[in-house]
């Protein structure tokens, strides 16, 4: 019989009881116990939820109070000497110092953090050392898997896997691959096989996510001898090989030549690899198939997805096949069951995580007892797929014409970036080493409320537009109190980057609870991008010129980029994303060009996904790049040459798309580089990028605040690496999460740095 199985389930719970948990143990509100619990809750009711839709291995050890990938770093011993410290009295204080850093007993920075592959998921970066030691501290996964059991006893333990775990961090202070610590972390995994072993467990999800990129020798060789080393010691284990968000490709031979007993398939990435792994799967190897997406939210096709299934079970036997998602369903909301703000007819073509799991059961039930069995649900499914495919609302004329319109001319500014560089200058008159931020101001409980209000019609529009103005004024007197050089307006009307853009466009719809995480405690809610994009009126036009009346300092217009839109949208799968993402750049072009004639004199277009979107493998990377920088191009062109266009990437390796951001021709670039001390800015140095740039010069991610010291020693690195006059100085990111007291705090202290650093050059 086919079995019904998942690689992961959304740790955030139905209501985001994680996040209000971490953010209450955060703030002193309650203690770890009450955490522990709370948490326990939530992952006992995620294992609930799967074995009631018929999920026979349950995943364990998917959940996270902060990250999975910082989880198996300290399971497996590698915590950095810096966090090796006695003022660090507990193993939660510990673990937190490490995600997001603290200055409480010790003050200590976040370790570094970037994206899960192409996701917008973001991880904590393991930090190897050269003469790292390794040992196994797994208890707490260990309870896990007994309490799992207890709910479904064929739960499945997931386990990342050394060779990913070793990759995906960093070997400080060496030029070495972190593979060369392989043979001393081996040990921990053979000792965690006997655990798994004496747990009982059957089967186990062994996560070799980096079988989805390009592979050198080096890496293949290490799989192979790391899972050569460990197969004496799986006893009674069979492990599942597991990788995601793209094809197996040239890998494919090599992960059915390794000891595991299944090989997973991310047939949403690529159907077609499903004809080569029946040609290399073993006879005594299973094959695993992600029929259903797990990065997405629409229903899968299930006729055609069990004609797969039906096709690996003929060729192998149907008790060779497991079936499930693609991935972990960690990027999926929830429960679609508890959404009521998406318009009815887009809601019947969607599925979240717990509907996604009812897909996985009903092609599990066709492939072992026929499709009759589940007639009934495949008729609902074809009409709703049809439905999707036949509706008028996915199609404006008028976009797509204008679309093809189109012409080389419309992504290119009017002059090269020194000329317009001049006309900037002559308009704006900054000074050297220019402070600003990065676009949002701390949305407080007192501007969520009010936005809620507003919402239930407990605010009428003038109540809540005045509410908008004085919070705007408030935060435009403390930038000018603080000194610095170019404003934002703070952002008060936006809940989130992308869903404010979401809810203006045409051809999107906003969900109520159709939240993500992000990192930790952070969630965001993707809207759902089903239609052809247009924007029918000026968006951020009204609140920029307000903020600009305030005061004589430039302030920002901020706008989101149309790659950005893209990748954190739940965007549709029925077209290519190339015309998706041009029809997003014409409405944003048109906010551009409205922007300026509103007096606005500089615009920073946010493409913070621009590395997340690049495929995973290299000869895939040149088309995205093309129509990605093209769209970015077609958005910001509009404007004259004294109208200052910047930028704003975070959280990603910039360096091997270094000419693509170049090729932005945007005239400011801000980056994230506190976490890694200006390492990321090197590659800019070395590349010479031709155009401004502003490092960020402290962590926002983090509660600490900076000292003032601390960012003359990053801005004195930065000058190092770019000429000064074309160095700006900012955060890493927007401040929207942070508190007023802390931001201020840390302003006031980067604004100083900047004065002194002025005062060294003079």
């Amino acid at each position: 019989m086919a079995i019904a199985t998942n690689l992961g389930f959304p740790r955030i719970g139905g209501k985001r009881e994680l996040k209000w948990l971490l953010e209450k143990y955060w703030s002193g509100k309650i203690g770890a116990e009450a955490l522990l619990e709370g948490a326990a809750a939530v992952r006992e009711q995620n294992w609930q939820w799967q074995a009631e839709a018929g999920i026979t291995q349950i995943p364990v050890g998917d959940f996270s109070l902060y990250d999975h990938v910082l989880d198996w770093a300290i399971r497996v011993g590698g915590v950095p000497a810096a966090y090796q410290n006695g003022k660090l009295v507990s193993h939660l204080d510990r673990y937190f110092a490490m995600a997001r850093g603290t200055q409480k007993g010790a003050d200590l920075p976040a370790m570094e953090m970037t994206k899960w592959f192409n996701t917008n998921y973001h991880y904590i970066v393991p930090e190897w050392s050269a003469d790292q030691a390794f040992h196994l501290d797994a208890a707490p996964f260990l309870e896990e898997i007994t309490a799992a059991q207890a709910v479904s006893p064929d739960a499945r333990p997931v386990v990342l896997g050394p060779v990913s775990l070793l990759l995906l961090g960093k070997l400080k202070g060496a030029s070495e691959s972190p593979l060369v610590l392989l043979d001393r972390l081996l040990p921990v995994y053979q000792e965690l096989l006997a655990k798994l072993n004496e747990a009982g467990c059957a089967w186990v999800q062994w996560d070799e996510p980096v079988l989805a990129w390009d592979l050198d020798e080096a890496t293949r060789t290490a799989l192979k001898h790391s899972l050569a080393h460990l197969s004496d010691h799986f006893g009674n284990l069979k492990l599942v090989l597991t990788s995601y968000f793209e094809s197996l490709r040239e890998n494919l031979p090599l992960a059915f030549e390794l000891p595991v007993a299944a090989v997973h398939l991310d047939l949403v990435a690529e159907p077609g690899q499903l004809e080569e792994a029946l040609q290399h799967v073993r006879a005594e190897q299973s094959l695993s198939l992600g029929l259903v997406d797990g990065r997405n939210v629409w229903r899968t096709d299930l006729n055609r997805a069990v004609a797969f299934a039906e096709t690996a079970a003929k060729a192998v036997g149907s008790e060779r096949v497991l079936i499930g998602p693609s991935c972990s369903l960690l990027h999926s909301p929830v429960d679609l069951e508890a959404e009521t703000a998406i318009d009815a007819e887009v809601k019947s073509w969607l599925a979240f995580s717990r509907q996604k799991l009812a897909e996985i059961a009903t092609i599990v039930r066709a492939v072992n007892e026929g499709r009759d069995a589940v007639a009934n649900a495949l008729h609902q499914n074809a009409e709703a797929i049809h439905t999707r495919r036949t509706s008028r609302r996915t199609h404006n004329p008028v976009v797509r014409d204008r679309a093809a319109a189109v012409l080389p001319e419309h992504r290119r500014r009017g002059t090269e970036y020194g000329t317009r560089q001049s006309s900037q200058k002559k308009r704006l008159k900054l000074p050297l080493l220019p402070t600003t931020t990065i676009g949002s101001f701390p949305q407080t409980s007192q501007v969520r409320q009010a936005r809620s209000q507003f919402r239930k019609g407990e605010l009428t529009d003038a109540e809540y537009q005045r509410y908008l103005e004085q919070e705007t004024e408030t935060c435009i007197r403390r930038q000018e109190a603080l000194g610095l050089d170019v404003l934002v307006h703070g952002e008060f009307e936006r809940n989130d980057m992308v869903e404010y853009f979401g809810e203006q466009l045409e051809g999107f719809v906003v969900s109520k609870a159709g939240w993500v995480q992000s990192y930790g405690s952070r969630c965001v809610k993707p809207p759902i991008l089903f239609g052809d994009v247009q924007r029918t009126e000026p968006m951020t036009v009204p609140m920029a010129k307000y903020a600009q009346s305030l005061t004589d300092r430039p302030v920002k217009g901020m706008l989101t980029g149309p790659v950005t839109i893209l990748c954190w949208s739940f965007v549709r799968d029925d077209q290519p994303r190339r015309e998706t993402c041009e029809q997003i750049a014409l409405a944003i072009r048109d906010e551009t060009t409205d922007l300026e004639a509103a007096g606005i004199g500089v615009i920073q277009i946010d493409e913070p996904a621009l590395r997340e979107g690049l495929p995973l493998r290299k000869g895939d990377q040149p088309d995205y790049l093309a129509w990605a920088v093209g769209a970015f191009r077609l958005a910001s062109s509009g404007v004259r040459d004294e109208t200052q266009i910047h930028t704003h990437m975070c959280y990603c390796e910039f360096n091997e798309i270094l000419p693509s951001i170049a090729c932005l021709d945007a005239d400011v670039i801000s980056i994230e580089t506190s976490r890694s001390q200006m390492e990321l800015l090197d590659g800019f140095g070395e590349f010479d990028y031709p155009n401004e740039i502003g490092p960020g010069v402290y962590d926002i991610h983090s509660p600490r605040v900076p000292s003032t010291q601390e960012m003359v020693q990053l801005l004195t690195k930065g000058i190092d690496v770019i000429p000064v006059e074309r160095l700006w100085v900012n955060p890493d990111c927007g401040l929207k999460t942070r508190a007023w007291p802390e931001v201020e705090a840390s302003l006031k202290a980067m604004v100083e740095a900047a004065s002194e650093v002025r005062t060294q050059l003079a």
